[in-house]
């Protein structure tokens, strides 16, 4: 697992992070290496199964996979069920993050993260998505999709992505703000409460 810190907000020069700075890191997500199957579908129970993926520093990737569909949860999770994201066609998230980190002193918050995924479409057509999400901290556990960029044919789509997250992500009221779309994303699917077992058959 990779965690590189670059800097995306005015740096001079290396040095401890001032105050209030905004920086990415990257970690990479590979199913064989970095995550866990903690559970899965019985022989009567569909087709879904649910994975503890390591993340930045301490906070866990949840992502819950049901019938070529994929839901991602970034940091620490509620007691109960969490809400099972996902586009209504069939998708898979991609091999790598990006968080962003609020910089303060000797603290350092991952406030959201982006994620590429890729949604199929008609015809074969793929579509690239960066979806941005509100990290869950310790303390609330709230973590949800803030909004959608659409990448594919954007090349401007990774910095309005983090414009996004970071203009976004710390104020964003999960299950009461709706996401932000940028560009014409494939349909999302409403945040439904509950885990891979909610998610379409």
């Amino acid at each position: 697992m990779r965690n590189t810190l670059i800097g995306l907000a005015v740096l001079a020069g290396a040095g401890p992070a001032a105050a209030g700075e905004i920086a990415s890191a990257y970690t990479d997500l590979d199913f064989g290496r970095d995550c866990a199957t903690v559970a899965m579908a019985g022989p009567d129970d569909g087709d879904w199964q649910d994975f503890v993926c390591s993340g930045w520093r301490g906070y866990p990737v949840l992502l819950s996979i049901a019938d070529l569909r994929a839901s991602a949860f970034y940091g620490f999770p509620p007691a109960g069920d969490r809400p099972f994201e996902t586009f209504a066609a069939f998708n898979a998230v991609g091999p790598r993050i990006e968080w962003r980190i609020e910089n303060e002193g000797d603290r350092s918050t991952p406030f959201a993260t982006i994620h590429r995924w890729t949604v199929e479409g008609a015809e074969g057509q793929r579509t690239e998505v960066l979806v941005v999400s509100r990290v869950a901290q310790l303390a609330d556990r709230q973590g949800c999709v803030v909004g959608l960029v659409t990448a594919s044919g954007h090349p401007e789509a990774n910095e309005a992505a983090r414009r996004l997250a970071d203009e976004r992500a710390r104020s964003f009221a999960c299950g009461t703000d709706a996401p932000v779309e940028v560009g014409r994303p494939p349909g999302f699917g409403s945040p439904r409460t509950s885990g891979s077992r909610a998610a379409p058959r």
